[in-house]
């Protein structure tokens, strides 16, 4: 599979602006590369000088941006070198560009004088846990980034528990203090607190603070420090993060905490050496979960210079690299040298808490924008994420094309269907469900969150009014000058659709973050939604002339000139059931003067949702039909007769 210690060239990407390969998973691509990726040139670093370290942080915190700077300053890029201005460098998914969020643990390293640093980006929202746990056993510290005003946020405090669980040592960058509202002492206090909170040990309450602004690329140890680079930084993490801790035993054991795949290379699992060493061509035995044993031969080593994932002939204790060989390595196993080896123990991963249905699409406007439309290349898409993606399940339902996805949030879900209709799939997404269970004694369990909100005083009324509505129990309130901040917990039921409703009522204003607490007994029935929505009656083209008088009716989601079809969702009805209409209706031309010629339509501007808002707003018998260029809301049965017989038979 690999010549030479040379990758072949399909298994490489060339960025035309400075020759450099990296290497992906994508297309066969013919290239002639003029520098081979293997890493003859790095040499062996002792564990000493080794640092490997996550960076945590709550959404826009500023996290990724210090990532860059930290790249940057180290002298990662060449000063011609693209890299070396662009911004957000660790965002590399389309998706995470445009959100604005890390989706994907990812893994980079810098030289600092003669220290090697592995750096872990984590994500910060719940819904991609996954990514965070899995990657806890790689690192012996982190940095925790703080907005100097915000202070930490709940997914903070989701992920900084996972990292002192494992006893990684903190280090506290409080960011943005450039900010007009920054607050840093006030900050962190906040911080104190929320480590007492999480019962972190003495030697992890002892920790240093940093105070940056990775937006401009400067720290400095004290607020009244002048100072225009990261060094304060840089020093504070090759002193207070610990080397990897030397083991006992001198053969090779590895823990698998992260995997990547090719099509070429197969799966690549990627963990931290515990101890002893590997080379390309090791003969390594594969521990799984339930004793079983595998052996197999190491086909490839990856480390990471930079961002570039670079071929090693051999690692040794302390580093993190990526190991190929094993075609069904799983997150959690032990790789090592003999099968007389015990396995390494391994955090368990929380389990998937929603469940929806993705489902080929069967609707009259099916094929017209996408390629991949049939069960098996839905199914084979979906089966290849988990094989990079261990918080989502997939199984095979009894209805042929339909398929369940468990995941731990709605979110997450919707950012693999995004994904998917931008590589040219047209699927079916139903209504996001939780996952029951029932305990010992069969009562009925439902997972529970532990919700934050932040919304305008004027407000207060509605979101606490709304909170009941979804059998939220109120835990605590902290009034601000302009804000209230208030913490409830609530089934994860009840958070679907909740964000629709905080947008709407505050304006926009309103903030939420929520994180996984606990399974609870069942909380009774919530209701799903207050309206009705407007179905089409039949197919065809709309007409403003048709849409004018539908718009009394309620909010449209259609402008006129679309293509509709019988079942098709067209807008919401004002009142609470679903009302028949036919959007495509002409005006009948006669030769007698109408009333009201001369008198212009005038439409609002349609309600356009994104794809989150889509799946939090259809009800259980209804569907959002995903294309790569559009997003439609439809009924599960489309012919209206069917609908009124399916309603019969559950009455």
């Amino acid at each position: 599979m690999l010549d030479g210690g040379h990758l072949p060239a399909r298994l490489l990407y060339l960025r035309p602006e400075n020759d450099t390969g990296i290497f992906v998973d994508a297309p066969a691509l013919s290239l002639h590369i003029p520098r081979p990726l293997h890493a003859d040139h790095i040499t062996d670093i002792d564990m000493d000088h080794i640092r490997n370290i996550a960076i945590i942080a709550h959404v826009d915190h500023g996290k990724t941006t210090l990532v860059d700077q930290l790249l940057k300053q180290a002298g990662t890029f060449r000063a011609n070198e693209s890299k070396a201005t662009e911004i957000r460098i660790m965002d590399s998914l389309d998706l995470e560009r445009e959100k604005g969020i890390t989706i994907r643990a990812k893994n980079a390293a810098f030289r600092w004088h003669d220290y090697h640093v592995n750096i872990v980006d984590t994500p910060g929202h719940a819904d991609f846990g996954g990514e965070v746990e899995r990657i806890m056993k790689m690192i012996d510290g982190v940095l925790l980034v703080v907005d100097a005003h915000d202070g930490p946020q709940a997914q903070t405090k989701f992920v900084l528990r996972k990292a002192l669980e494992n006893g990684a040592k903190p280090i506290v960058v409080i960011n943005k203090i450039d900010r007009e509202n920054a607050r840093p002492h006030k900050v962190l206090d906040f911080i104190f607190d929320l480590f007492v909170e999480l019962n972190a040990t003495d030697a992890q309450l002892d920790f240093p603070v940093i105070y940056a602004s990775a937006r401009d690329g400067y720290a400095m140890r004290e607020i009244h420090e002048k100072s225009e680079t990261m060094e304060p930084l840089f020093e504070a993490i090759i002193k207070h993060i610990p080397p990897p801790a030397k083991s006992d035993v001198s053969y090779f054991q590895m823990l698998i905490s992260n995997l990547d795949y090719s099509d070429y290379l197969g799966r690549i699992a990627y963990g931290r050496i515990i101890s002893g060493r590997v080379k390309v061509g090791d003969s390594v035995v594969r521990i799984n979960k339930d004793g079983r044993r595998e052996r197999a031969n190491v086909t490839a080593l990856f480390g990471h210079v930079g961002l570039q994932k670079v071929e090693l002939k051999n690692a040794s204790e302390g580093d993190i690299v990526g190991l190929c060989g094993f075609e069904n390595a799983f997150i959690g196993e032990t790789i090592t040298d003999t099968e007389e080896r015990a396995g390494l123990p391994f955090v368990d991963i929380d389990p998937p808490t929603i469940s929806m249905k993705i489902c080929i699409n069967d609707g009259p406007l099916a094929g017209r924008e996408g390629k991949l439309l049939t069960a098996r290349q839905v199914r084979e898409r979906l089966i290849r994420e988990t094989l990079t993606n261990v918080s989502i399940e997939v199984s095979d339902t009894d209805v042929a094309g339909h398929f369940d996805i468990k995941a731990r949030g709605e979110m997450q879900i919707a950012i693999l269907v995004e994904q998917m209709r931008r590589e040219g799939f047209e699927v079916l997404v139903s209504r996001p469900e939780v996952i029951f269970r029932r305990d010992d004694d069969n009562t009925l369990l439902e997972p529970f969150e532990s919700l934050y909100v932040d919304v305008p005083n004027e407000n207060l009324g509605d979101i606490l009014q709304s909170l009941a509505w979804r059998k939220a129990d109120i835990i605590n309130m902290e009034h601000q000058t302009a804000t209230v901040t208030v913490q409830a917990t609530i089934p994860t039921r009840g958070l679907i659709g909740f964000e629709t409703d905080l947008v709407n009522a505050t304006k926009g204003h309103g903030i939420m973050s929520h994180l996984f607490k606990e399974y609870g007994p069942h909380k009774g029935e919530i209701p799903t939604r207050n309206n009705g929505v407007l179905v089409a009656m039949e197919g065809g083209i709309s007409t403003a002339y048709s849409l004018d008088t539908i718009q009394e009716r309620g909010r449209l989601f259609i402008a006129p000139q679309e293509e509709i079809y019988e079942g098709m969702i067209i807008g919401e009805n004002a009142r609470p059931d679903d009302m028949p209409v036919n959007p495509c209706r002409a005006k009948k031309l006669t030769n007698m003067r109408s009333q009201g010629d001369g008198k212009g339509i005038s439409l609002a501007p349609p309600l356009k949702m994104t794809l989150e808002r889509s799946l939090e707003y259809i009800a259980p018998d209804e569907y959002v039909e995903v294309t790569p260029k559009s997003l439609r809301l439809r009924k599960k049965i489309l012919d209206a007769n069917g609908r009124k017989r399916a309603g019969q038979k559950v009455g």
